[in-house]
Order: C-alpha cells, then structure tokens, then sequence
C-alpha cells in the first residue's frame, strides 16, 4: 500500500464577492481534486489547536501525525534543522525574514520575494557587521532566514510575543516589534539591522529598479531544538518529503523522512510543479509514504492575488495531483489525500485558524457521493475531525 498526502498551502479560503460568494477552490477549474472527493470522502480538520497560532509549522506537524500541543517547539527550530543547524542548550532559533520597511511602516513582509543569491550576501554580511560569539545569523530561502541567540535567559526569550511580518503588513514598525521582559534585545537588533542593511549595494540596485529593498529584518517564531518521535516508530512507513521551504524539510529531518530535492523548487508562483510530481512518483517506487508540499497558493493569499491564487490551485491539481494519481491506479493499492495546512483567505491576506476542507480516497474507502472538493462540500458533509493530528489515522487505518 502506498500513501501520499498533498498539500496546497493555505488554498482554504473565505466566499469572495468579486468571485459572487464563492471561493478560489469553487471557481477553480480542479478535475483531479474532484475526482478524488467523488471517488473518496471530503471534510473539516482542525488544523490548528484551540489557543495556538495559525502557522505552517503548527498546521503540518498536524497533518503529519504529530499533535502541535505536545511537540511543538517553535518555527525557528524546525527551519535550523533544514539547515543543519545543531542548536545546543541556551541557543534560541529564530525566524529571520528580510523585509521592506518604509518609514514606520512594514510595507513587504519578504521584500519583494527577494533572490536567495541576493538574500544569501546581505544575510553574510549582516552577520559580520551585527553577528558574534552570542549571535549567529544563517542564510535560507529568498526572504526567509534564520538567526541563533545564544542566552542565559532562554526562558524570557521565548516568552516574547514576536508577532509574524505578514499579519502586520502596512502596520506601524514601532507598535508591532516584540513585547515582554526581553524584548528590548530583539527590537534593538531590529532596528540595527536596518542601519547595516540601508546602504547595502544590492538595496541600492534594488531601489534604482524600483524593487523593494531588503532593508530591515524581522525575528519572529523562536523556539529550542524539538524532540520528537520518529515517524517510522508512529506508522511503520518509511517516506518521503518534496517542499522548497526549510520549516517543512525541517520537520522532515527531524522525524526521520527523507528529503528530497527538487531543481526549480523555488516556494513561489514560478516552483516546479512537474517536478515535485516526478520526484515524488520516483520516491513512491521505493517508500511507502510521500508527502508534497507546494507554498504557491499561500503566497497568492498573503498578497492578496486571487487571481493568481486561482491560478496555483489549477496549476497544483493539474502538474501534481493529476500526476500523482495517475500513477497511482495503476500501480496498486494506495490512498491519497489533499489537505491545506490552514486557510489563508485572499480578503485577510494572513493565515486563518478555520477548519480546512481535506479529501481522501483509495483502498477501502468508499465514495460519500459528492461531486467536487471544495469549502462549501467539506462542510456539508457533516464530517469533522476535531484534532488535526488524528487525520493520519484516517488515511493509515484499515477501513473507513
């Protein structure tokens, strides 16, 4: 038996008037998703736990068996991870995002999707003008890095609110930097940063091609080295990852699922969707699991695109779902299921924590007669599942 779970990050959405109250997933042309719901069943999971924010890092620890309330650690460790980054005792991980501030104003929480090669030299010479035997900064993904504190105080900087960039884009930078006993450190690091980035060469070329500029960073996400069990020790499946994004090789690695790296794979509008299909169908011939993640259609939702968010769920039920599901009836017995991680509605353009719409088909399962996978089907079906870690043992049990 093979299992493969897909995941089209934050594609849950909210009814659109300009869409005459349907969402992206309703209008979307979605063939393969479709079939899956009429072949399969459809419902609500409960991503995200009561209390907990509605991140990525929350939400697949979740769908991947693992309940966030016990083994949640914080982002910034799982990111580490993907780094290979050893964090040892004292050390606190941080999410490190490159951003565009205007004034007081945080105007792009990724500065305009900023290259890695542009991102990875202002990273370096951020860490030699600002880093030191305390405070080590490591370069990742476009926008998206990390920073290590090393402290005696490990507890007050994790009791720190530090609030995520995209959920305060426009906001005021002087309201929105982080609060509590031991913020003072994190807020003063902040604004340095933005001295040592400003004059930067590459922020100039940037600013000179009317491209937002890389010129402060944001910390956020802190968390110490998780411990978890292996996924294999859980299931008894040995598996596979394919993202672009280190917080979901980060939890990969540290549950024991091979990662695997796909050319092309950028977690933007432009990622290799064929490619992710090929390697995970190539990953299938010798795992039992594989899980694939594309950011694209959470992108769309933080900028706002629905036009392009619409666009990322068709391209991402035809180049990966299609695929995949292709080979797999024909290739023995399997289940498949297609989940978001959480919701990231165009309207609010930042993460949501609604129950998110999942479907699921395969051996043993029997069809619930609903026609297409969307919101609106998910909720009239009448199934919920309350606690988003027990969606594994659904797709891994015997019989539905």
């Amino acid at each position: 038996m093979k299992y493969v779970i897909l995941i089209p990050d934050g594609m849950s959405d909210y009814p659109v008037e300009e869409l005459m109250g349907r969402t992206p997933l309703e209008v979307a042309n979605t063939p393969n998703m479709d079939s899956i719901a009429r072949e399969g069943i459809v419902g609500l999971v409960n991503t995200i736990p009561k209390g907990m924010v509605p991140g990525s890092d929350v939400a697949n620890l979740a769908i991947l068996g693992y309940d966030p309330k016990q083994y949640y650690a914080g982002r910034g460790p799982l990111e580490a991870a993907n780094l290979g980054v050893e964090l040892k005792e004292g050390e606190v991980a941080f999410r490190c995002n490159l951003i565009t501030a205007e004034s007081d104003k945080l105007i792009d929480y990724s500065a305009g999707h900023i290259s890695t090669k542009e991102s990875s030299i202002l990273i370096k010479f951020l860490d030699k003008q600002l880093g030191g035997e305390n405070l080590k900064f490591y370069s990742g993904i476009s926008y998206r890095h990390l920073a290590v504190i090393k402290t005696d105080n490990v507890d007050g900087l994790l009791q720190v609110k530090c609030l995520p960039p995209h959920d305060i884009m426009g906001g005021k930078i002087s309201k929105n930097l982080p609060k509590g006993k031991e913020a003072s450190l994190l807020s003063d690091l902040i604004q340095r940063s933005r001295e040592v980035l400003t004059k930067h060469e590459i922020n100039q070329v940037r600013i000179d091609l009317k491209e937002n500029p890389a010129n402060m960073i944001w910390l956020w996400g802190q968390g110490i080295k998780p411990q978890m069990p292996k996924f294999m020790d859980k299931f008894g499946l040995s598996g596979s990852v394919i993202s672009a994004v280190d917080l979901i090789k980060g939890i990969a690695k540290i549950i024991g699922l091979e990662v695997i790296k796909v050319p092309g794979a950028t977690g933007y509008y432009d990622t290799n969707y064929k490619g992710k299909a090929e390697h995970a169908i190539e990953a299938l011939k010798k795992d039992d699991f594989v899980f694939v993640h594309v950011e694209a259609t959470d992108e769309a939702g933080h900028n706002g695109d629905l036009r392009m968010k619409i666009s990322c769920i068709e391209k991402f039920d035809q180049e990966i779902v299609g695929r995949i599901l292709e080979y797999l009836k024909v290739n023995g017995d399997f289940r498949i299921l297609v989940s978001p991680d959480h919701a990231t509605p165009v309207s609010i353009r930042t993460h949501a924590s609604d129950p998110v719409c999942f479907t699921m088909c395969g051996k043993g399962i029997d069809a619930s007669g609903v026609e297409e996978f969307s919101e609106k089907t998910a909720k009239e079906a009448n199934f919920v599942i309350e606690k988003g870690h027990e969606l594994m043992n659904y797709l891994v049990k015997e019989s539905l």
